[in-house]
């Protein structure tokens, strides 16, 4: 759990993802369609991302992957960053973390 939010307060978008998720490159796109380029965690590639996918469980993400935080904060997973995004919340969001300019 440490790591986990040691990582996701390293940059102002910071999703943890697996690199054959479906939903996951979905939700990496939306962000660097929006000028966002975000740190990205894959966990499969990483020797500890079991361990961190327990943690993304723990804190509530179900399932695990992709798992979104903004401003070092967990936001959720994909239904909830395209909620926010349909609804307009998203660049709100992003741009009071400093991850958009406009």
């Amino acid at each position: 759990m440490e790591r986990i939010s040691k990582l996701a307060s390293q940059k102002a978008v910071v999703i943890f993802s697996k690199s054959s998720c479906g939903m996951s490159h979905a939700i990496k796109r939306l962000f660097y369609e929006q000028g966002v380029g975000p740190a990205i965690y894959e966990l499969d590639e990483d020797s500890r991302g079991k361990e961190m996918e327990w943690a993304l469980m723990r804190l509530g993400c179900n399932p695990s992957v992709p798992a979104v935080f903004i401003g070092g904060k967990f936001v959720g997973s994909a239904n909830t960053v395209m909620t926010l995004h349909l609804n307009g919340s998203l660049k709100r969001m992003l741009r009071d973390a400093g991850a958009l300019w406009l």
